[in-house]
Order: structure tokens, then sequence, then C-alpha cells
């Protein structure tokens, strides 16, 4: 069972990369978004809510398992807040580098609320909800400066 709670965890071990395990869990998200991102609007969703669910229990077992909060080899919650940041994504490669570029963004320097997800929540919650909020902040940071830039 520890097996099957790190692999997915771990984004199938992206997570274990030893420099920048977020930003690696945050590019391996586009794999799985390449075959989301033409579902109806409430698919996706509900596949957003479903790795939500397996990620608030497989990322705080797998802290437990590592031994460290929020540990860097834990990445589901960085394929979720892509997930969320490319809801509705434009039609570009550009778009969804920008995407990319935000929630790494919002991700590291988490303003608040994500830094308060960050520091007041702990277990799986915690772990999955500040990147959440980096998301959903990424989500209409990407959808606002589309629209700028078109």
């Amino acid at each position: 069972m520890n097996r099957l709670i790190m692999t997915l965890a771990t984004g199938f071990y992206v997570g274990m990369i030893p420099k920048a395990p977020g930003t690696w869990g945050s590019l391996a998200a586009f794999l799985p978004w390449f075959f989301l991102k033409d579902l109806p609007l409430p698919a996706y969703l509900t596949a957003m809510f479903l790795i939500f669910i397996v990620g608030f229990f497989v990322s705080g077992s797998a802290e437990k398992i590592l031994d460290r909060p929020d540990a860097g080899p834990i990445v589901i919650d960085e394929i979720l807040g892509m997930l969320i940041t490319l809801t509705l994504a434009p039609p570009s490669p550009a778009a969804w580098i920008l995407g990319f570029i935000l929630f790494r963004i919002f991700d590291i320097f988490k303003p608040f609320p994500v830094s308060w997800f960050d520091q007041k929540i702990h277990g799986g919650a915690g772990i999955m909800m500040d990147d959440v909020m980096a998301g959903l902040y990424a989500l209409a940071s990407l959808q606002l400066l589309w629209l700028v830039i078109k």
C-alpha cells in the first residue's frame, strides 16, 4: 500500500527528482491535462475533484511515510494546481506556458490566502489547499492577462 501511496503522491515518482520537485510536478501535470482538456467542463471539474480527494489521502499518508511535513517529493498538489490553472485555458501553447509560469509564481511566493493554508492547515488538507488557492490565482491571472494580450 505504501508503494501505491508514494506512486500517486509523487506523481509517478516525478517528485523524486532531486532538484525543484514542485516545478517538475507542475510540468508533469501537462500529461494528464492533455487528456482531460477537451472534456466537457462538468467532467473536467469532476476529474479535478477526484484528484483532490485522492491527493488529500495520499499526500497526508506520504508525509507520514517520508516523516516530513509537506515533503518536496509530494507533487500531487502541484498537479492539481496546474489543472486548476489550465481550466478553460486558451488553445495556445503560449497561454499554457504563461499558466505554468503564473502557477509557479503563486505557488512559490504564496500570497494570502495561499500562505495561510500552507502555514495553518496541516496534513493532506493543507498540502492540497495551498496549491488549490495558487491554482485559482493563476487561473484568474491567466484569463485576465490573456484578455489583455488578445
